[in-house]
């Protein structure tokens, strides 16, 4: 067994950036030269989340929505209380979504479904530099 760690860098614009990591995780893999096991991707920080969506218009403008529903900004957090910088929605967030998703693959491609993109969700109140943890586990 070969495991291999890797970062990306990624650029967030702040809350609701949704961005598409798909390519550079495949293009990772495929530098590995390994043909079968698992991908781990892990977001370095407590505002921000890895998941899977289908990467398209809609559900790029769903899924904050969603997210406002679920865990609104404009309610009282003791973390807020704590820390006066507004972001307690933010690591609420986040932390439902998780910050990180493991993919198998195969034949040196990951086993996505046809319409399934590995997507950093950005949660924070402002622009962010993220640091994306890929780590590659197989033979």
């Amino acid at each position: 067994m070969t495991i291999i760690t890797k970062t990306i860098q990624i650029k967030s614009r702040g809350e609701n950036d949704m961005i598409d990591m798909t390519k550079q995780t495949s293009r990772l893999l495929t530098e590995s030269k390994l043909e079968e096991g698992l991908v781990t991707v892990f977001v370095s920080g407590s505002t921000a989340a890895i998941s899977t969506v289908e990467y398209e218009p809609g559900l790029i403008n769903d899924f904050p929505d969603m997210l406002s529903r679920v865990v609104p900004n404009d309610i009282e957090y003791k973390h807020n209380e704590t820390w006066q910088d507004g972001n307690g929605h933010s690591h609420v967030r986040a932390s439902l979504i998780g910050p990180s998703l493991t993919i198998p693959f195969k034949d040196g491609k990951l086993m996505l479904g046809m319409w399934q993109q590995i997507v950093l969700f950005e949660m924070d109140t402002r622009q962010r530099t993220r640091e994306i943890i890929v780590q590659i586990m197989g033979e």
